[in-house]
């Protein structure tokens, strides 16, 4: 890849993304296959002035190794300093930059069990530190790297060389960095994606329904729930872009109050499988009935996590216009699938998409409607025959989404 472009991606990443400002300490959680742009990055992070950068360096073939020779006990374990360790570091506000490459099917043939019990140990062990991201002083941001197995995925008739170049350019394509000033193409987008989140806050909806061939889905929001879309803000007033690209105007649906079918659009990777074709039914805020042609024991997994797990902690607009959309690519990573269409996410909600939540209890939160739980799963649901309307608490009705594109512009930029 061109030394130049992965320069301004990085710049990108840390200026756009997390944002470091003089004298932040920054955690970059990156793998082996995605060195070159790790190394921009956390150059990009001293040039800055960081007062600290932390690497955590993982590998797709030491994390299968663990699976495939590791003694059955070591699943129900997590030794208690790596809880320690990153504790400490959020209670010195390490921001956080995760360079990801989706597994895929990395753990394909493992037992789905055997997943399940080191990941519900993990989310467990984690679950209490959770409250330093609630409050919204750690800033954060997600982006991909490109790698051999997620672009063969993509590009599965292309050699790995090709398929990687391929990959590469989509990328750099959809994440603005093709642009003449990457900085200020972000600053324009965001400013777009902030006059939907000001409409949508002052439609103050009640609900909204989805109609189409993936849906016939009736949605309450949570009380006092908030839509946020582009850029977040510390409460100091630092903004940052929690993800690499970024397309989606979420907030938090109502725990209790959702019911109809939805239908996925695209496949789903998790828990190292691909789960795909699958659909939800609820009634009263929670899922009664589930279908997947594959890896449906996945989700009945992801299901089974908690009481909360079968309810929304999300839902997200996205339209159909959108430029990962309009690649005609299936990414199969969550992170750009989920920027291609609207989705929905299983779980625990967002703080941040409650007004005042990152100063509440999760069960004050709770009491408002919005979800609790140790997972959080997006899966898409859209296409260009999606409709959305809201409404208020008046039961007048408001279009939102005509056939999967904004039914209107928003009233100012």
């Amino acid at each position: 890849m061109d030394k130049h472009l992965i320069k301004k991606y990085a710049e990108v990443i840390v200026g756009i993304g997390v944002n470091v400002q003089e004298g932040d300490n920054v955690l970059v959680n990156t793998g082996t296959e995605m060195l070159e742009l790790s190394r921009a990055v956390v150059r990009e992070c001293w040039r800055r002035g960081a007062r600290d950068v932390v690497t955590i360096i993982k590998d797709d073939e030491m994390t299968l190794a663990r699976y495939e020779e590791g003694r059955d006990e070591v699943f129900d374990v997590l030794p208690d300093f790596e809880v320690a360790y990153h504790e400490s570091m959020l209670k010195e506000k390490y921001h956080r930059i995760s360079l990801r490459a989706p597994s895929l099917d990395l753990l394909g043939h493992i037992a789905q069990e055997k997943i399940q019990r080191s990941q519900k140990v993990a989310n467990v062990a984690f679950e209490p530190i959770l409250k330093y991201m609630d409050s919204g002083e750690i800033k954060w941001v997600v982006a991909a790297c490109p790698s051999v197995r997620w672009a063969n995925k993509v590009f599965p008739d292309l050699s790995d060389d090709d398929a990687l170049v391929a990959l590469w350019k989509q990328i750099i394509s959809i994440c603005r960095i093709d642009c003449d000033d990457p900085v200020a193409a972000w600053a324009e987008h965001d400013a777009r994606l902030k006059a939907y989140e000001r409409w949508l806050n002052e439609q103050d909806f009640e609900r909204l329904h989805y109609e189409g061939s993936c849906a016939d889905f009736h949605v309450h929001l949570a009380d006092r729930h908030k839509w946020v879309g582009g850029s977040s803000e510390t409460p100091d007033g630092v903004k940052y872009m929690a993800n690499i690209p970024t397309e989606e105007i979420f907030t938090t649906p109502h725990a209790d109050h959702c019911v109809g079918w939805i239908k996925a659009t695209k496949p789903l990777a998790v828990m190292g499988k691909i789960v795909e074709d699958f659909s939800f039914t609820f009634a009263a805020g929670q899922c009664i009935h589930f279908e997947a042609r594959k890896n449906r024991d996945v989700l009945e997994t992801l299901l089974r996590m908690d009481e909360g797990a079968r309810r929304l902690g999300e839902i997200a607009l996205v339209p159909h216009s959108s430029p990962i959309s309009q690649s005609g690519l299936l990414f199969h990573s969550t992170l750009y699938d989920e920027n291609a269409s609207c989705h929905f996410a299983l779980g625990k909600s967002y703080a941040e998409a409650v007004h005042g939540g990152g100063i509440m209890t999760k069960e004050e939160r709770r009491e408002l409607g919005a979800n609790d739980s140790m997972i959080h799963i997006d899966f898409m649901v859209g296409g260009p025959d999606l409709q959305v309307t809201g409404f208020r608490k008046d039961g007048t009705s408001v279009p939102v989404l005509v056939n999967g594109d904004w039914a209107t512009e928003p009233p100012s930029l």
